[in-house]
């Protein structure tokens, strides 16, 4: 672990290699499809963990945990299909100033 991790600041890149030298032999095993079930259903607990809050139930932990695990999923994904997230979001949203419009 470097400084920048010790200290909670991380490259997306550095944090798609953590993840892949962490899992990637079980998440290729896996495949696409059994990943995206995987990757759905950290949504799911993330779409419950707002609803909790927007309730007046929130978990703070639980929310910034189930945002990591989203994250953690992606970043998989982007593995087994070979994408390189930073690079990707690099050459949609900064290069040439982003896609018009709003988000």
């Amino acid at each position: 672990m470097n400084d920048r991790t010790r200290e909670g600041i991380m490259r997306i890149a550095e944090f798609q290699t953590l993840i892949r030298d962490r899992y990637y032999a079980t998440d290729h095993a896996r495949g696409v499809p059994g990943t995206f079930l995987w990757f759905s259903e950290e949504v799911g607990e993330l779409a419950h963990a707002l609803g909790r809050r927007e309730q007046g139930r929130p978990d703070a932990e639980n929310l910034a945990e189930e945002f990591a695990d989203v994250l953690a999923w992606l970043t998989t994904l982007a593995n087994v299909c070979e994408v390189d997230l930073e690079a990707a979001i690099a050459a949609k949203y900064i290069e040439g100033g982003g896609p018009a419009g709003t988000k």
